[in-house]
């Protein structure tokens, strides 16, 4: 027998991700003002103080070390993804950047059927192909008007971090069922701000950025951007422990809509016929993906042990 599936974990993650598209204006500006590597390891160092009280008044526990693992794991993932893309972003429009970002969901449904076992359903896979031909409409027309020689870099940096995203959606999933949601965002922003520190020679090398003594409007935007960061991961952990990964993954197509919206209202970056264009084809694909029967949860023998 089916059962209708509860709507709360889509909502869940569908407000993560608005979130999340808030907190990528703010590093975007942040990042124009003091340079990615600073605005991504003030935001980690930021996260975790805000995050360590929280933790320790819900009593949280020291992880086991297959959950410690999935959390540096995760966390070198999207350490990587989150530089890429927001040096990215500080060079595109956010809409633009996100758009070329949606090759992630794509991937990522691929990813969950190799790494956690999951039959990928046809419905899945439509509503995903629908979410990407409302980004290519979007895509189309702004390389219509830009040069593509003059993106390329930041284009191939965009399309580097989307690999790296789709692996953090499948890690997500796997954390989010062996972890709270305190712990998720705890552990992320600590783990993420080691391997900054860690990394800092090599990227301060490739991208010519130092570490430097912050000014007050970056910190504002940082410490914005951390506080949004702790919320949508625990809205996205909650969300993606009480659902399938291939039916929460095309919601990922949503975050278009809020970064149209962050970049018009942050940079004033116009929203075109093609973005609504692409917008309705996305959600199309999720509302098709939402309406999907319910499956069986991951396989136990897919995931490290509790807790």
């Amino acid at each position: 027998m089916t059962h209708a599936r509860s709507p709360l974990p889509f909502l869940s993650v569908t407000a993560g991700i608005a979130t999340f598209s808030t907190m990528d204006a703010l590093m975007k500006s942040a990042s124009m003002a003091g340079g990615v590597y600073n605005a991504l390891l003030l935001r980690s160092i930021i996260g975790g103080l805000l995050m360590l009280p929280i933790w320790l008044l819900a009593r949280g526990r020291w992880p086991a070390l297959a959950v410690l693992k999935i959390h540096a794991l995760r966390s070198a993932v999207v350490a990587a993804m989150a530089g890429l893309f927001f040096w990215a972003l500080v060079r595109l429009p956010m809409a633009e950047a996100m758009a070329l970002s949606f090759i992630a969901p794509l991937i990522a449904l691929y990813l969950a059927a190799v790494v956690l076992g999951e039959t990928i359903r046809p419905t899945a896979i439509v509503a995903s192909v629908l979410g990407l031909a409302g980004v290519a409409v979007i895509t189309a027309a702004r390389f219509s008007t830009e040069s593509p020689a003059e993106a390329a870099p930041a284009i191939g940096a965009v399309l580097l971090s989307a690999f790296f995203y789709a692996w953090n959606l499948i890690l997500q999933r796997q954390q989010a069922l062996v972890a709270k949601p305190f712990d998720v965002a705890l552990f992320q922003s600590l783990f993420m701000a080691l391997f900054l520190i860690l990394a800092a020679p090599v990227i301060m090398l490739a991208w010519k950025s130092a570490p430097a003594w912050p000014t007050p409007a970056l910190l504002r935007d940082v410490t914005g951007a951390a506080v949004l960061a702790a919320i949508a991961l625990m809205l996205l952990s909650w969300g993606y422990a009480r659902a399938e990964a291939q039916a929460l993954v095309p919601l990922e197509y949503t975050a278009f809509v809020w970064a149209a919206l962050a970049g018009y209202v942050w940079f004033s970056e116009a929203v075109t016929a093609a973005t609504i264009a692409g917008t309705a084809l996305i959600v199309l694909g999720c509302w098709i993906a939402t309406r999907s029967p319910a499956t069986p949860t991951v396989p136990a023998a897919a995931l490290p042990p509790a807790p």
